[in-house]
């Protein structure tokens, strides 16, 4: 493991965040598989912008579970991801410091599946970490220079959490309540 990696992972769990080094998509969809059978009652995952294959290799572990992915029609999109229970994407890359993984999605059906199941797992190559996020200012900037017409980016830092309501953090209010990051360290 790089420090970068380490860095990562102190960050990501830091804020109440679940991460795993795997050096394959099996690894990864083992994790996944693993994650869903212990999330309590899933009838549904949603999958959205994964490396090539690990959909499949999810699919083949989670018999009897609706298995949904993109891409998702616009007219039934919406509902068909906040039925999941769990949701599945692959991230651009990940800033080191923050924990943070940064998941650039042109259509918002794919941003959802991050943002609308109770558990989020994101999966991002471990080659793609930037140190710092003053260092990720580049790589977002081209982001943007890529897609002047509609892009939206997310920043996922463990799970969606709060603490407007007297000042006590509560997990979950805006976003999944639970949050993993899978970082793929060697081969596809």
């Amino acid at each position: 493991m790089s420090d970068l990696t380490t860095v990562f992972m102190e960050a990501f769990e830091g804020v109440s965040g679940h991460a795993y080094c795997v050096n394959t998509l099996d690894e990864a969809a083992d994790i996944i598989a693993q994650v869903i059978s212990d999330t309590a009652e899933v009838s549904r995952v949603a999958l959205a912008q994964l490396p090539a294959g690990l959909g499949d290799k999810i699919r083949s572990r989670c018999n009897g579970i609706d298995i949904v992915s993109d891409p998702y029609p616009a007219a039934t999109g919406l509902d068909t991801i906040d039925h999941a229970q769990v949701g599945v994407s692959g991230s651009e890359f990940a800033i080191a410091e923050t924990g943070t993984m940064v998941e650039v999605a042109v259509d918002d059906m794919n941003r959802l599946v991050s943002s609308l199941p109770r558990t989020y797992i994101g999966v991002v190559d471990a080659c793609t970490l930037e140190p710092t996020l003053r260092g990720a200012g580049e790589r977002m900037q081209k982001v943007f220079d890529d897609n002047p017409d509609h892009v939206a980016v997310s920043f996922i830092s463990g799970p969606s959490r709060t603490g407007d309501i007297e000042m006590i953090l509560t997990l979950g209010v805006h976003g999944p309540e639970h949050a993993h990051a899978i970082l793929l360290m060697g081969d596809k």
